[in-house]
C-alpha cells in the first residue's frame, strides 16, 4: 500500500473517531435526553407506549457507551479489523435512519449531537453520508491505521473507556448533566430567550383554494383567484418557509383556574422556585421532605413557590396524598418541562427572570444552605462559570492518563525495537 494511501487511511479514522467521540459523550452526560429523543423516535413509527422506560433508558446508555468506545478504539487503533466493521455497520444504521427523516421528516432534528450541536435533516444525512464513506475506506483498510497503543496494553484503554463513560451517565442521571446546552442552562434570561427581532424572518405560508364550476374541480391560488362563477369548496394552507422561532418559544405557566401567570412569574424582581415534574405519576418522592422545607422556607421569605407540571388533575392529587405538598401546582408542557430540566422532580430558582440554580432532587438545598435572605446568601448569587472548570477535569481524569498510558507504551516499543537492531 502506498504512503498517500495510508495517509488517507488515517485522515479518514481522524474525520470518523472525533465525530463519534463527541457524538456519544453529549449524549452520555444527557441520558435523559437521549431517552427523550428515542421516545420520539419510536412515536413517529407508532410505537410509543410499547416499551417500558427502563428499556428505552437502558437503550440510550448503551448507544451512547457503544458510540463514544468505538471512537476512542479507532482513535486508538484497537483492534483494527473488528472495530472498522462494527464502526461500518453502525453508520450504515445511521445513514438509512437520516435518510428516512431527510424524506419524510418525522422528527425535526436528529439528536445525533443530543442538544450541543443541532442539525436539520439534509445536514444529518450529508453527514453520514460522509462519514459511512470513510467507514468504507477503514474497513476496507483496517491494517492501514497507526497503532497508538500495543496489542499488550490495549486492554487497559477498552476497560478505562467503558468504565469512564458509563460511570458519566450514571453520574449524570443522579444529578444533572455535566454541561447544559439548552435554552434553560443557568445564566440565561428567559424572557430574552423568548424575544422575537424586529428584523427576524417571519414564516410565509401558501393557500390553495379548490372551487367547482359545470361539475369540474381545480384547484387555484390566490394569484389566479377565478371569478364568481366558481363555487368554493374548501382550502389549505402550508407552511413553504419557516420563520424565526426564539430559542424559547414554548413556555407559559397556567395556574388551576386557567389565569396564565407566565409574565407575573419572569417579571418578578424578587425570588422564585420552580418544582419541576413533568409527570407527577413517575416523580420520585423520596425527597418531599426537603421540598416542603424550601417551600415552607420561601414562604418565611415571601418568595414565590410553584410546582409546574403537565399531570391532570388525578396526578396533582395523588402527588398531594403521598407528600402532603400545600404548594400550588400550575400547567406547563411536558416537554418543556423536560427540556428544562432533567430530573423529575427538580428544583429551578429564578431571580427577575434568569435561571440562577437548578438541582437535582438528590441535591435540593437543604438548612444549612438556607440560612437566611436569598439575597443575602451564596445560594441566591449566580454561580461562577464552571465549564473550564469541567473541562480540565475530564482531561486530567480520561484524556491525560490515557495520553500518558500510550506515551510510555510508543516509548517502550520505540526502546525494544532499538533494542534489536542492536
Amino acid at each position: 500500500m502506498s504512503k498517500v494511501s495510508r495517509i488517507f487511511v488515517n485522515l479518514c479514522r481522524f474525520v470518523v473517531s472525533p465525530t463519534l467521540i463527541l457524538s456519544g459523550y453529549v449524549k452520555a452526560i444527557d441520558p435523559l435526553g437521549t431517552q427523550y429523543k428515542i421516545q420520539d423516535y419510536l412515536s413517529a413509527l407508532s410505537l410509543d407506549g410499547i416499551f417500558p422506560d427502563w428499556t428505552t433508558l437502558g437503550t440510550s446508555v448503551l448507544l451512547s457507551a457503544i458510540e463514544f468506545s468505538l471512537g476512542i478504539f479507532l482513535l486508538f487503533a484497537i483492534h483494527r479489523r473488528l472495530v472498522t466493521k462494527l464502526v461500518l455497520a453502525l453508520m450504515g444504521v445511521m445513514t438509512v435512519i437520516s435518510a428516512w427523516l431527510w424524506i419524510a421528516n418525522p422528527i425535526s432534528d436528529c439528536g445525533c449531537f443530543g442538544d450541543a450541536i443541532v442539525l436539520t435533516n439534509g445536514q444529518t444525512f450529508a453527514k453520514n453520508v460522509v462519514l459511512l464513506a470513510a467507514s468504507a475506506v477503514l474497513y476496507r483498510h483496517p491494517l492501514a491505521m497507526v497503532r497508538f497503543i500495543s496489542k499488550t496494553n490495549q486492554w487497559i484503554v477498552i476497560n478505562y473507556t467503558l468504565l469512564f463513560v458509563l460511570l458519566s451517565s450514571i453520574y449524570c442521571l443522579y444529578d444533572l448533566p455535566l454541561f447544559d446546552f439548552r435554552p434553560y442552562h443557568v445564566g440565561s434570561d428567559l424572557r430574552k430567550g423568548m424575544e422575537v427581532p424586529d428584523s427576524a424572518a417571519q414564516p410565509e405560508f401558501e393557500t390553495t383554494f379548490i372551487l367547482e364550476k359545470d361539475g369540474e374541480r381545480r384547484e387555484f391560488s390566490l394569484a389566479d383567484y377565478p371569478d364568481s362563477t366558481w363555487t368554493f369548496i374548501d382550502s389549505r394552507t402550508v407552511m413553504v418557509k419557516e420563520g424565526y422561532v426564539p430559542p424559547i418559544h414554548d413556555f407559559s405557566i397556567e395556574t388551576a383556574e386557567g389565569d396564565d401567570i407566565t409574565e407575573d412569574v419572569l417579571s418578578d424582581p424578587s425570588y422564585t422556585f420552580l418544582l419541576i415534574s413533568p409527570h407527577l405519576e413517575n416523580a420520585n418522592d423520596s425527597d418531599f421532605g426537603n421540598i416542603d422545607q424550601i417551600y415552607e422556607y420561601s414562604q418565611d421569605n415571601g418568595y414565590n413557590f410553584y410546582c409546574l407540571t403537565a399531570s391532570g388533575e388525578g396526578g396533582i392529587e395523588r402527588w398531594r396524598e403521598l407528600t402532603g405538598a400545600e404548594y400550588p401546582f400550575c400547567t406547563t408542557d411536558a416537554t418543556t418541562l423536560k427540556t428544562i430540566i432533567r430530573s423529575n422532580p427538580g428544583l429551578l430558582l429564578l431571580h427577575n427572570g434568569v435561571v440562577i440554580r437548578k438541582w437535582s432532587h438528590h441535591f435540593l438545598p437543604d438548612a444549612t444552605q438556607l440560612t437566611g435572605r436569598l439575597e443575602d446568601i451564596e445560594t441566591g448569587q449566580m454561580p461562577p462559570d464552571a465549564t473550564a472548570a469541567k473541562i480540565i477535569k475530564i482531561l486530567l481524569w480520561f484524556a491525560l492518563p490515557l495520553f500518558a498510558l500510550a506515551l510510555a507504551d510508543r516509548l517502550w516499543a520505540w526502546t525494544r525495537l532499538l533494542k534489536r537492531k542492536k
